[in-house]
């Protein structure tokens, strides 16, 4: 049964995850359910999950809001959410992103912040910034060269910029031409 696996890739387009329930809004995606995640509330059982990943999905949806509320529901306590968007230095590089990102974004989970996603039971745990993000999608469409290229000078830009967020987000990535994505993780208290 569908229901027995505890982890859910939302938005998995044709990235299809093994031990996974996969979930797209497309029907050439072979994803186990077929949604559109702009239609609330999703199809999914309460309080079931223990990991939810969502990568490069978020930006293309019109309310966050709604959609953190969806997965709030959806985690069981302790349960992580592992979210990649990409980074405002890159992320509306696509025609249909609708939202830019920063390392700031965790910021809103706090009740002192105005404005911010409260009334969810959600913490914030953990950012990264990746300088060569989705690599198997650009396996793909990169020469072999330009690939592990780009996975070395990844690695060597990951280390840098992760030493401090907001350098790296305010003026280090306009030096290495823009960090590709944020990953956020978020645990259900």
């Amino acid at each position: 049964m569908i229901f027995d696996i505890k982890r859910l890739n939302l938005g998995c387009g044709k990235f299809i995850k093994n031990g996974y329930i996969n979930l797209d809004i497309d029907k050439e995606s072979n994803a186990d359910i077929i949604h559109d995640l702009e239609i609330y509330p999703w199809p999914l059982p309460s309080n079931h999950f223990e990991i939810i990943e969502m990568d490069h999905i978020l930006e293309h949806l019109t309310d966050i809001r709604q959609s953190f509320k969806e997965i709030d529901r959806l985690l069981i306590k302790g349960g992580q959410a592992i979210i990649k968007v990409p980074h405002f230095s890159r992320g509306f590089t696509h025609w249909d992103h609708k939202h830019g990102f920063d390392v700031s974004f965790p910021l809103y989970f706090q009740n002192e912040i105005s404005g911010g996603f409260h009334n969810l039971s959600l913490k914030h745990i953990d950012t990264r910034l990746i300088w060569f993000g989705q690599p198997e999608f650009k396996k793909n469409y990169l020469n072999r060269f330009s690939f592990y290229s780009g996975k070395i000078l990844g690695g060597i830009f990951d280390f840098i910029g992760n030493i401090n967020h907001y350098f790296t987000s305010r003026i280090l990535c306009f030096w290495v031409g823009g960090y590709d994505e944020i990953k956020f993780v978020f645990k259900k208290k």
